[in-house]
């Protein structure tokens, strides 16, 4: 028993490096998109796709990988993603233009979707459920530990070695994280035949995502509103089709007969698409209205992913505890005060109203995410935990789209293909005001959705494989 207990600890430490790696070398770039649109004059909506490119190709492939990891094995699905994370880091650091960036970004989302789909997945397997909430916040607060560091790490290398240097450097990180989850992770079998796999549905919610967050991210043009459009129909004929499918990639049964697994994931979708955005807008008005080094950018922005990592620690551990409908729902309406705050920038404000405003938020998420990862990842039988963690992984990735899909849209909306220079500050800084707006209705609506979640551990739903 205590032999077992061991194994699954140092399991659970090589997910969490993954975890910690993985987000600290996706947001790391953030702060360095300043110098990298000067090198490769980037406008300010082409420079948010270095962003985008890398949670378009994960929210695409999440479900798709979630499902097949639950058909032919996790620790596989993990390592290949952890793979393809490393070379592309590599191809990234050595981008010849802005599309050869975008490109390899893209491709690292792949590995990222693999890594995403399958991490929660194999926690919740190893721990039982009275200690399952603490592995969850332990694993949460990895993630958020690398996005605290991110910022930082990003404007010291980016002011110091340039921002290829992000890349190189982490480098021997993504190697470790590899090499740990290689040697540490249990091997698990395949639970049924890779004939099972429904290609149909997966073809047309890849190409659903895709076009629903592409025209998104490109509004109001022409074109734009036609695939936003073309996307929404997508998604709804994908439904359709899931809901008749023997074997569908997305069971809609889990959302039909599953309040708490429906109500979570849509509570965890509002958060991510109404918080995301926060460190990327900000960095650009940091930069470009007040003028600030990408390193004291990084330092002031480390004040939400800290407060995030915190408190997701002990908020996991009170999940195992209390109620986490309401742990989450306070989260959210302490995340609706930070937001309101933000709804007053100007070229003047303090950089102490924005550090507490800051604080505030990741207190909020903090206090928002553990609890509600639990509430997910425990509401479904254990043959589903692949899908379950792909679907919340799908919800964080198309909310965090979503997020970026809002900023640029704002963006291009009161300056358009416009460089970010002083003649345009003013309608930059009311884009910005205008976006934290929306955010603020967004997620006062994300409060009454986790509320409606129902109160704490409804039955798992139960779907015997055929």
């Amino acid at each position: 028993m205590q032999n077992n207990q061991d194994n699954s600890s140092v399991a659970l430490y090589a997910i969490v490096f993954s975890s910690f790696v993985n987000p600290l070398l996706a947001a790391a770039i953030n702060v360095a998109l300043p110098d990298i649109a000067a090198q490769f004059s980037m406008n300010a909506v082409t420079m948010s796709w270095v962003a985008m490119a890398f949670l378009l190709s994960s929210g695409i492939f999440l479900v798709p990988f979630g499902k097949l990891s639950d058909l032919s094995g996790r620790k596989r699905i993990f390592i290949w993603g952890n793979s393809i994370i490393l070379i592309t880091t590599l191809l990234c650091g050595l981008s010849f233009n802005s599309t050869s960036l975008i490109i390899f970004r893209a491709i690292q989302g792949v590995g990222g979707a693999m890594v995403f789909a399958t991490g929660m997945a194999i926690v919740t397997h190893l721990f039982p459920p009275e200690k399952r909430g603490r592995a969850l916040g332990i694993n949460v607060a990895a993630v958020y530990l690398g996005l605290s560091l991110a910022p930082v790490i990003g404007g010291f290398l980016t002011q110091a070695l340039g921002w290829r240097s992000i890349f190189f450097v982490l480098l021997p990180f993504e190697l470790v994280a590899l090499v740990l989850a290689s040697l540490f992770l249990h091997n698990d079998h395949k639970t049924a035949s890779l004939r099972n796999f429904d290609i149909r549905g997966t073809i047309l919610y890849m190409l659903a995502i895709s076009s629903l967050i592409t025209g998104f991210s490109r509004l109001p043009e022409g074109n734009a509103i036609i695939l936003t459009v073309s996307g929404i129909l997508l998604l709804v004929l994908f439904v359709y089709i899931e809901l008749k499918q023997k074997h569908p990639v997305m069971d809609i049964s889990l959302f039909k007969g599953n309040r708490l697994f429906a109500f979570s994931n849509l509570s965890a979708f509002i958060n991510y698409a109404t918080t995301f955005a926060v460190s990327f807008i900000l960095s650009l008005y940091l930069q470009y209205v007040k003028g600030m080094s990408p390193r004291d950018t990084g330092l002031l922005l480390i004040s939400q992913p800290v407060l995030m990592t915190i408190v997701s620690t002990f908020s996991g551990r009170l999940s195992d505890k209390f109620d986490p409908r309401i742990l989450s729902s306070v989260g959210m309406a302490i995340t609706v005060t930070g937001l309101v705050l933000l709804t007053f920038i100007s070229a003047t404000t303090s950089n102490l109203y924005i550090s507490i405003s800051l604080v505030i938020l990741g207190s909020g998420f903090g206090l928002f995410s553990s609890p509600n990862t639990n509430s997910v990842m425990g509401s479904v039988s254990k043959q589903y935990l692949g899908i379950a963690s792909a679907t919340l992984g799908t919800m964080r990735i198309t909310g965090q789209m979503m997020s970026l899909g809002l900023a640029t849209l704002m963006i291009h909306l009161f300056i358009g293909d416009a460089h970010i220079t002083p003649a345009v500050h003013q309608p930059f800084i009311h884009s910005i005001r205008l976006l934290f707006l929306i955010f603020t209705g967004l997620s006062i609506l994300g409060i009454f959705a986790s509320l409606a979640r129902g109160k704490k551990e409804v039955p798992p739903v139960s779907v015997t494989l055929p």
